[in-house]
C-alpha cells in the first residue's frame, strides 16, 4: 500500500503535470508492493506505467502529425497517410504468424521498459508471402493497435531515372520516420530490394538499395518500418539481416478460409452452413480472394431482398474467384535459411 508521503507526491506531480516525477513515484509504489510479496499487483502497476508512458509518447508525437498528415512539397508525393481502425483480432492468422505479431505488439507496448535496459523493441519487419495473404492488412492492424498513423511509401514517386535523386527522396522518408512516430509501409519492396548483380540490375536501383541498407541500419527512431513483398526470393540477402523479424504468410488452409467466411458473413450466414461444398472451392484462393467472394455473395443477397446468403450463391462466388485467380504455386518456404530476427 502506498505511504501517505507517496500519495501526496503522486497527487502533487499530477497537479504540477510533472509526468516524470509521477512515473518515478508510481514505480516506487510498485517496487514496494513487490518487496512485500504482492507480485501480481506490482506487475499490474508496472504494466500500467509502461502503457501510460507509451501513450504519452504517442500523444507527444501526435502533436507533430499536422505537417505530415498534410505534407507539402516533395514529401506530399512520397507518403500517403491514414489512421486505421483495424485490429489484429479482425484477421484470420496462422498461429505462428499470430504469435510473432503478438510478440511485436507486446514489445511495442513495453518499449520504455526495454529501452531502459539499453535494448530495442522489434520494429523493423519484413513481410513475405503470396498476394492477398494479409501483409498490407497487417501493417494497417499494427497501426490501429498502437494508435499511430500509417504512412504508405509511394514507390512510383520514389523511384526515378535520375542518378542520386531516388536516394535523396529516400533520405526525406527516413527523416520523417525519425521525426514522427508511425508505421511506415514499403509495399512491393522488391522494386528497390532486388539482389545486386541480377541480369536486369540497373545502377540507380543498386545505389538506392545500398542507401536503404545504410539508412535502416542506422535508424534509431520509435517508428515501425514494414516492408512487404510477394517475391522474397529476389531480395538481396543483406536485407534480411537489417530486419528485426521476418514474418512469412501463406495461402489459407481450408479451416482458416472457412473461419474467415463465417466471420465475414456475419448476420448473412446461411442457417445451414454448407461447409463441405465450400471447402471444395477454396483451394488456391488467398484471404483477399475469399473476402471478395463473400462480399459478392452478400451483395447478391441484398439485391434480391434476402436476409441470408444462399449456400449455392456462396459456392458460385468462390468458383468465380478461382476462375479469375492466377495459377498458384506450391506453398513452400520462401525465406532464405539464414533469415530471421536479428539480435540487439
Amino acid at each position: 500500500m502506498a505511504s501517505a508521503e507517496q500519495l501526496k507526491a503522486l497527487l502533487k506531480s499530477h497537479i504540477d503535470r510533472d509526468d516524470r516525477q509521477f512515473y518515478s513515484v508510481a514505480m516506487q509504489v510498485a517496487a514496494y508492493e513487490a518487496k512485500v510479496g504482492h507480485g501480481k499487483l506490482a506487475e499490474e502497476l508496472r504494466d500500467m506505467i509502461d502503457a501510460a508512458k507509451a501513450r504519452a509518447l504517442s500523444d507527444e508525437q501526435h502533436g507533430k502529425l499536422i505537417p505530415l498528415a498534410r505534407p507539402r512539397g516533395e514529401l506530399a508525393n512520397l507518403l500517403t497517410v491514414a489512421y486505421p481502425k483495424s485490429r489484429l483480432a479482425d484477421m484470420v492468422l496462422d498461429p505462428r504468424v499470430a504469435a510473432q505479431l503478438q510478440r511485436i505488439m507486446k514489445e511495442q507496448r513495453l518499449f520504455a521498459r526495454i529501452r531502459e535496459h539499453g535494448l530495442s523493441p522489434r520494429r523493423k519487419l519484413l513481410l513475405v508471402g503470396p498476394p492477398g495473404t494479409g501483409k498490407t492488412m497487417t501493417a494497417s492492424a499494427l497501426a490501429g493497435e498502437l494508435g499511430i498513423p500509417l504512412f504508405s511509401v509511394r514507390l512510383d514517386a520514389l523511384i526515378t531515372k535520375f542518378m542520386g535523386e531516388t536516394a535523396a527522396k529516400l533520405r526525406q522518408i527516413f527523416d520523417a520516420i525519425a521525426e514522427v512516430r508511425g508505421v511506415y509501409f514499403f509495399d512491393e519492396f522488391d522494386a528497390i530490394g532486388s539482389q545486386r548483380g541480377l541480369a536486369n540490375d540497373v545502377g540507380e536501383i543498386r545505389r538506392v538499395l545500398n542507401s536503404f541498407l545504410q539508412m535502416i541500419e542506422h535508424d534509431q527512431s520509435n517508428s515501425l518500418i514494414i516492408a512487404a513483398t510477394n517475391h522474397a526470393e529476389v531480395l538481396d540477402h543483406a536485407l534480411f539481416r537489417r530486419f528485426d523479424d521476418v514474418v512469412e504468410y501463406h495461402l489459407p488452409t481450408a479451416s482458416q478460409a472457412t473461419d474467415l467466411i463465417r466471420s465475414r458473413l456475419g448476420k448473412f450466414a446461411p442457417k445451414l452452413f454448407p461447409a463441405k461444398a465450400i471447402a471444395e472451392n477454396l483451394e488456391g484462393l488467398s484471404f483477399a480472394e475469399v473476402r471478395r467472394a463473400v462480399d459478392e455473395a452478400i451483395k447478391e443477397a441484398i439485391m434480391h431482398d434476402e436476409q441470408r446468403v444462399k449456400g449455392e450463391a456462396l459456392s458460385q462466388a468462390l468458383q468465380e474467384r478461382r476462375q479469375l485467380s492466377p495459377k498458384t504455386t506450391d506453398n513452400k518456404k520462401i525465406v532464405p535459411s539464414h533469415a530471421g530476427p536479428t539480435t540487439r
